[in-house]
């Protein structure tokens, strides 16, 4: 499937954004409109951090594991996730930019390493559910930022 990118600009230097989006357990206030019952483990930030989180939807027992593999201050980083009792693999990328004028450009890249086949069979169903959740996440984090 092709990935799935949304962006969003913040009134916040880069520099404070990064450090907000690498302390993983900061994810869960932006993502719990669709990901709940978060865990963490490994350490807070970084590489190595690691959560999970369950889907939010009705009778829903789907997991996603999340861990991150690069962090590049403060530029970019990079978490792989594991679902669907381990037959979605994916690799979110956020990447962060000065923007003209002040503020923080962010862009956040999903793409698929590999899917279940009920997925692959209706990619833009699931293309357009990931737009919309991901889109509303980075929407949550400008607010989450910006009000603080």
């Amino acid at each position: 499937m092709n990935p799935v990118t949304v962006t969003t600009s913040i009134a916040r230097r880069r520099e404070e954004v990064f450090e907000f989006l690498d302390d993983l357990s900061n994810h869960a206030g932006f993502l719990d409109h669709f990901l709940v019952d978060w865990e963490f483990s490994g350490p807070t930030r970084g590489v190595g951090a690691k959560g999970a989180a369950r889907v939010s939807a009705p009778a829903s027992q789907d997991w996603t594991e999340f861990e991150v593999i690069e962090s590049d201050r403060p530029d970019r980083i990079v978490e792989e996730g594991v679902g669907a009792k381990g037959k979605r693999h994916t690799r979110g990328t956020y990447y962060l930019s000065d923007r003209p004028g002040g503020g923080t450009d962010v862009a956040f890249k999903l793409e698929w390493l590999a899917a279940p086949r009920t997925e692959r069979l209706v990619p833009p169903l699931s293309r357009a559910f990931i737009r919309r959740s991901n889109g509303k996440a980075l929407r949550r984090l400008k607010k989450q930022l910006e009000m603080s």
